[in-house]
């Protein structure tokens, strides 16, 4: 019966799915959002494509419990017609698996260096802002004094204030739109626990990838012994053939020599009753 590796062909679409969208093949072209919501949907697009490699890795270990007993009964003649997994197949999966783990590699490679790039891009863009931020303040200052000093000394009295809770107003929706320490630092541990995660996902990758590696040599020794054992079974019916052969030579020429025995004695007998006969004629003639 052949094998239903349809599981094993919807983990591949979805790793393949997984590695383009790390890569930016999909999605490509995005609107503009808020600085918040798109690094909430970063986040969230992250963790998403995290969890569907994990999902597929685990579909994989799945399907390869599920198929090991027809996969390793290679050529076995205890198994039955029904269960049996043709060689075809076998490779089939093999090759399949071997794809499939190298394309959750991939993605996996992907992950981890999308998120240590979008650290750094979030903590450059922090730095760029405030910087730029800072240009436009020292900028402001001048302006703000030449002002005062072309008005009154009561007006510059009253307008002071008033600048000093635009720049505080102005500061604070700056600092809203920037990172708080704690933000950063909860994104910098996230980040920290995905490339653990990553890593170890990747690991157990190429562990499996290991072991299937080792059961094709396996399978490939396996196959050959078969296929020594096959030449000495057939050599060894050659020899049953022509043992087979020569017993029925043999048989025909003891029946042969049977048949020649019997006439011999035949003639043995008729040539003694004539000499017997030859006997009593000579004896009567004498008589």
């Amino acid at each position: 019966m052949a094998a239903d590796i349809t599981l094993l062909f919807k983990a591949s679409v979805k790793t393949v799915k997984t590695r383009n969208k790390a890569l930016g093949l999909i999605d490509s072209s995005s609107r503009e959002e808020p600085s918040g919501a798109k690094r909430a949907r970063a986040r969230d697009s992250f963790s998403g494509r995290a969890r569907e490699v994990i999902s597929n890795i685990s579909k994989l270990k799945d399907f390869l419990l599920q198929h090991r007993k027809e996969y390793v009964n290679a050529g076995s003649v205890m198994c039955s017609d029904v269960s049996r997994m043709t060689d075809s197949e076998r490779d089939q999966i093999d090759q399949d698996a071997q794809i499939f783990m190298r394309t959750c590699a991939d993605a996996i490679g992907q992950l981890r260096s999308e998120s240590v790039c979008k650290l750094y891009s979030e903590q450059r863009a922090v730095r760029v802002k405030r910087v730029v931020d800072k240009k436009r303040l020292s900028r402001l200052e001048p302006e703000q004094i030449s002002h005062n000093k072309q008005q009154s000394d009561g007006e510059e009295n009253s307008d002071k204030p008033v600048s000093d809770s635009n720049v505080d107003l102005w500061e604070d929706n700056r600092v809203d739109d920037d990172l708080s320490p704690e933000e950063i630092q909860m994104f910098e541990q996230e980040n920290q626990r995905l490339v653990g995660e990553m890593n170890s996902l990747l690991d157990e990758v190429r562990q499996i990838e290991g072991k299937v590696v080792e059961i094709s040599r396996l399978q490939e020794i396996f196959s050959e012994k078969v296929l020594q054992q096959e030449t000495e079974i057939d050599s060894i019916h050659q020899l049953v053939v022509g043992a087979t052969e020569n017993v029925k030579e043999g048989n025909e020429d003891i029946r042969e020599a049977i048949k020649n025995n019997a006439g011999f004695r035949v003639w043995i007998l008729f040539f003694l009753v004539m000499c017997s006969f030859s006997l009593l004629f000579l004896d009567w003639y004498d008589g």
